[in-house]
């Protein structure tokens, strides 16, 4: 798999290690907030609840803001400033009267490694940068559609039914592990072979995929279901990367001829919205009336998909 394709792979498990740690961090801060004598029992220190209580505090800001906010950095950087509080706090915790070496070395121990993990993902967060490369293409797609992210969630998550909205998908065999075989409409009437697998995947959320090696198409991707603005629906989302196999040249000419794929993204996703919508998608195929095109080239496209 090309670097660019190697980043975009990165950016959906660099997701999965934030949301990760934002769980760690409510539970931590939950446990800190209810349990706190208890707690203070367990690593061996001295019980101060309201100390510990305050800790579980900052605790539960820091996982909300990894859960909810589109930028995880500051966030990230506030638990690894939390954790260096809470190395020292367990370092003077080792000169109290009541304390319990073990205990507490156990506890620095685990809190050392959890620093060393956030420490990463927040240099890795900071430093993330668009994934590039020759005769790589990124492209995104969005549209809303009346229905609630769970419906559509499900719908696409169903793999074996993606060819009913996907035109150019001929066929596709889900198998254990997240994996799947996709048989595709190629160039010229050619036929595309391709496995895949999941590798991010939050119900009702997010669905992230990257092509495995020895195929015929190189590429990764993501689909999004957020909830729209003003009770709108679904904002559905397609994030992909993929790698023109005539590198840039070759994906300028698919554009030009009107194969690439992110025609073919675009146009799925109005189907999609057809077929959620109304159960059905629009055809012109064996209608006697009507204009054989309309003003509009995008339109003529999508129906006769």
């Amino acid at each position: 798999m090309g670097t660019a394709l190697q980043r975009f792979v990165a950016k959906e498990n660099r997701e999965r290690v934030v949301t990760g740690l934002g769980w760690f961090s409510i539970g931590l801060g939950l446990a800190e907030l209810l349990m706190p004598r208890t707690l203070s029992r367990l690593v061996g220190a001295p019980r101060k609840p309201l100390l510990i209580r305050a800790l579980g505090v900052r605790e539960i800001a820091a996982g909300v803001g990894l859960l909810t906010q589109p930028k995880p950095a500051p966030w990230l950087k506030a638990r690894v400033a939390g954790d260096a509080m809470d190395l020292g706090l367990l370092g003077a915790a080792f000169f109290a009267e009541d304390s319990r070496p073990a205990r507490l070395a156990i506890a620095s121990t685990a809190v050392a490694g959890v620093t060393a993990m956030d420490v990463l993902a927040a240099q890795d967060a900071a430093s993330g940068t668009p994934p590039s490369g020759r005769g790589v293409v990124h492209f995104e797609h969005s549209i809303i559609i009346n229905r609630p992210a769970e419906e559509l969630y499900r719908c696409w998550r169903n793999f074996e039914e993606l060819p009913r909205f996907m035109n150019h998908v001929i066929r596709v065999q889900a198998s254990e592990g997240g994996r799947s075989h996709w048989v595709a409409k190629g160039p010229a009437g050619t036929t595309l072979h391709w496995d895949a697998e999941i590798i991010n995947d939050h119900v009702n959320e997010l669905i992230a995929w990257r092509s495995l090696p020895d195929g015929d198409v190189d590429h990764a991707g993501s689909v999004r279901f957020q909830p729209a603005r003003g009770g709108r629906g679904t904002l559905v989302r397609v994030e992909m990367q993929y790698r023109a196999p005539a590198g840039a040249a070759g994906a300028k000419i698919a554009r030009f001829l009107g194969q690439s794929p992110e025609k073919q993204v675009w146009v799925d996703l109005h189907r999609f919205k057809q077929w959620v919508e109304t159960g059905e998608i629009a055809r012109t195929e064996g209608q006697s009336a009507g204009r054989p095109r309309s003003t509009s080239r995008k339109y003529d496209d999508l129906v006769r998909a």
